[in-house]
């Protein structure tokens, strides 16, 4: 009988490893990413010695971070990506100089070199944006102001990673070890650097919405997901080529993707890869914890983890502070950003080979940083069941997501001031409604008064298949977030294309966003409530109750007439200013004829009725 290969037994070991472990770690509180860590390390050469070629393992997982990437890009569109400038090159910023400079002075007051501790201090200001992501992931963190900024600050990370590489021949150099790069060498890997962004942002810009509506016509599922991995694979490798961050490559192709009507697709695709992949770094990154670095010198090892986590964490709650995060943020903003990255593995990596220090002082900033990763989880369990109840003032309690499949014939995204109205009067109609909110605090509130609300996020299509979408009759798209509202939307049309929709619009744009997806039954949420308003103040004003009504509905059939009549120009300005004033001028002639109108039936004694 011929042995098997080496790769099914690798993968028969990690998948075992990780169905064990990673349902374990769950049961007991600990979280998916201490049970992959948790399995790397019985697996690996310090464990039951399973696997040994870790090196290689590690730097194929790695594409799990890029693929994560890739996701997040496609979530921001330029224009978003644009208005996070500020906060990615200001706070990102102000994160890794802060950090660096306090590490280095707390590492050269304690007798290390100045070389040794600008490296190290550089190496341990980069933070895990595969931990850090994956858990603002998990707890629905990424709306929020302090995930917007983590994300700002991780993004800023890719990008300050390069300089720090490209600044390591250097300090190589000017130790005598090395011999440095010519300038003109430098000009030139600058101007290829250049070259290669701008060609991926055109090219992207003119040939992957082409490239990817033919493939799509083709109607073969399969080459349309290997279109979009060869997507990712061809830009991560030309970005690694020119020396950049494969993750920054993935993150761009994303960006460029974002306003594609293949968004959707192109994430339900990537997304069973990005979860296996990510999953599989977390086991390498277990796995090449050196224990035996760790075990000769204890004290150095614990002396440096808490040392650089401890600094790195006064400086990042100051920049909390500094931009003013909500309290109860600010504790898991800063223990995400506290622990070192995968990327610091590279740094020290090329450190070493560059002769700025010995290999073995590398193992050790290697074996702290990834130490420093296994601890950030069960730290987090820590800050969660000690720390944050201090800032509610209350433990809040633990909501599991929809699991159960649901059959009701209407379905509630979002239980907000909009959703409850909804859901109130199919209540009194003795009309079962399956509600859907992410907001934990109003899914507690609603069931306190006897709601039936689940804790889900209508824009994944695995919960809003178990809340019975194949099924119902209706979609009521209530969140009060317009990107969350048109993924929603998106998101049933193209997977339950018959499942009828009503939706609330936030705004003018909004509305024509919705429109524009084919939805038809659309409310403006204030718009009601503003012409009753408008109703209220002619009355006052002295118009009878029947003829401030009157004007009310002709205003209203008016606008809605105006805005069907707009809505083929609502991208072009310039038409829609000019469909805007027509519109406006017919509807004060018509007033104006039907004042006069009144007046003459009604004489010259204006109380009279």
């Amino acid at each position: 009988m011929e042995h098997a290969p080496a790769w099914l037994i690798n993968s028969l070991i990690y998948l075992s490893a990780a169905v064990i472990a990673v349902p374990l770690s769950k049961a007991v509180g600990l979280g998916a990413i201490i049970g992959y860590l948790a399995a790397g390390i019985a697996i690996g050469p310090w464990g039951a010695g399973l696997v040994n070629n870790v090196e290689d393992i590690l730097h194929f997982a790695e594409f799990g971070v890029v693929l994560m990437l890739f996701l997040v890009g496609l979530e921001l569109e330029p224009r978003r990506l644009w208005s996070l400038r500020r906060s990615i090159f200001g706070w990102g910023a102000l994160q890794v100089l802060g950090c660096t400079a306090l590490l280095m002075l707390v590492a050269m007051a304690c007798g290390v070199g100045w070389r040794l501790s600008l490296v190290g201090a550089l190496g341990l200001a980069l933070s895990s944006t595969a931990i850090a992501l994956q858990v603002m992931g998990e707890r629905n963190l990424m709306p929020t102001q302090s995930g917007q900024a983590a994300f700002s600050i991780l993004l800023f990370q890719d990008v300050a990673a390069i300089p720090i590489l490209a600044l390591l021949p250097l300090l190589g150099a000017s130790s005598g070890s090395n011999e440095g790069l010519a300038p003109m060498e430098y000009a030139q890997a600058a101007i290829k650097i250049i070259a290669v962004i701008a060609g991926i942002v055109l090219g992207g810009r003119l040939l992957l919405r082409p490239l990817f509506r033919w493939i799509a016509r083709s109607r073969t599922p399969e080459i349309f997901t290997a279109a979009a991995l060869l997507l990712v694979v061809g830009i991560s490798a030309l970005m690694l080529l020119v020396g950049l961050s494969m993750a920054l490559g993935a993150f761009l192709a994303g960006v460029l993707l974002a306003e594609s009507e293949y968004r959707r697709e192109l994430e339900t695709d990537i997304e069973p890869f990005k979860g296996l992949l990510l999953g599989l770094f977390f086991i390498a990154v277990g796995m090449s914890i050196d224990f035996g670095v760790l075990l000769a010198s204890p004290g150095t090892m614990a002396l440096v983890v808490v040392g650089f986590l401890v600094v790195k964490a006064v400086v990042i709650y100051g920049l909390a502070r500094h931009i003013q995060l909500p309290g109860p943020e600010r504790p898991v903003f800063t223990l995400l950003l506290a622990q070192g990255g995968e990327f610091a593995f590279v740094v020290f990596q090329a450190a070493a080979g560059a002769n700025v220090f010995s290999a073995p002082t590398a193992s050790l900033l290697i074996g702290a940083v990834a130490v420093s990763m296994l601890l950030s989880p069960l730290v987090l369990v820590a800050v969660d069941r000690l720390v944050l109840p201090r800032f509610a003032g209350r433990k809040g309690p633990a909501l599991e997501e929809i699991a159960e499949p649901q059959s009701a014939p209407v379905i509630i995204a979002g239980y907000g001031r909009y959703g409850q109205i909804v859901g109130r009067v199919l209540l009194a109609e003795g009309i079962p409604a399956t509600v859907l909110d992410h907001d934990a605090d109003m899914v507690e509130a609603a069931r306190s008064f006897g709601y039936r609300v689940f804790f889900g996020d209508a824009t994944r299509l695995d919960l809003l298949r178990t809340a019975g979408a194949g099924t119902a009759r209706v979609l009521v798209v209530a969140v009060d977030d317009v990107e969350q509202s048109l993924a929603i939307v998106d998101l049933a049309r193209e997977h339950f294309p018959t499942l009828p929709i009503v939706a609330r619009a936030r705004d003018v744009t909004h509305w024509n966003q919705l429109r524009e997806r084919e939805v038809t039954l659309v409310e403006r949420e204030l718009f009601e409530s503003s012409l009753r308003s408008a109703r209220s103040v002619l009355e006052v004003l002295g118009q009878p109750a029947h003829v401030a009504r009157q004007s009310a509905m002709r205003f209203r059939q008016h606008n809605l007439k105006l805005f069907e009549k707009m809505r083929p120009h609502f991208k072009d300005r310039t038409k829609l200013i000019a469909a805007v004033k027509q519109g406006r001028q017919q509807l004060e002639e018509q007033m104006a004829q039907e004042r006069a109108e009144r007046e003459k039936r009604r004489g010259p004694d204006w109380s009279g009725q």
